[in-house]
Parts: C-alpha cells; structure tokens; sequence
C-alpha cells in the first residue's frame, strides 16, 4: 500500500443496481497536495491508501465522498472495462434501432441457423 504519484493511472467503477451495466472511468493523477491527489477530470483523492472490498483489495477514497473508491489501473481492469463497453455499445444500439420488417426477418433467420447448429 502506497501513496500516488504524479503519472499514477487510477479507475472507477461504478454501477446503478444489479441489473445495471458497470460503468468504469480512467484518469490520471495531475497534482498532489499534503493530502490529496488531483485527477485529470478534477476527482480529487485521499491520498491514503485503504482497504476496499469493492473491485480491489486496495482504494482511494473521494474527498468527500468516502464510500466512493478508485483503483490503481491494472491489465485486468482494463479488459474488464473493455467487455462491458462491448456490452454497453450492443445493448445501446439494439436499443436506439429501429428495424424494418426485412432486418427482422433476416435476423430471425439468422437465430434459427444458430438454433439449428447447436
């Protein structure tokens, strides 16, 4: 467990519910000060590392806002954050879609060939 430093990467997650997609957020620490640590989307941190339990062993907490915890960027957190945009960007663009009957009926085709594979 560390204080940051200028340069260090730094992530959120964040999700509404249970049903919700988890939204992650990346920055970079810009400025410390005696006790806090500036992020380049102007969050500003505790620099006190603490325990979390929320996506890592280890957070640091918002000013303000303590239940409120980033992460130091690691190569998982990033694949994670990659596949739930994945996720996020599919269920948006079903959801803003408005298909004709044709679309439809080539899509329902579609789902009857992979039935049929199976």
């Amino acid at each position: 467990m560390r204080e940051l430093k200028v340069g260090d990467k730094l992530y959120n997650a964040k999700q509404d519910g249970f049903d919700d997609f988890v939204r992650y957020s990346f920055s970079e620490v810009v400025r410390l000060t005696k006790t806090l640590a500036v992020l380049k989307n102007g969050v500003r941190l505790i620099n006190r590392p603490r325990r979390s339990y929320i996506t890592e062993d280890i957070g640091y907490s918002v000013n303000r806002q303590k239940g409120v915890h980033w992460h130091l960027v690691s190569i998982e957190a990033i694949r994670k954050a990659q596949i739930e945009n994945e996720k996020i960007a599919a269920y948006e663009w079903f959801e803003n879609k408005e298909f004709t009957l044709e679309e439809k009926q080539w899509i329902y085709k579609q789902f009857q060939k992979f039935g049929k594979e199976k």
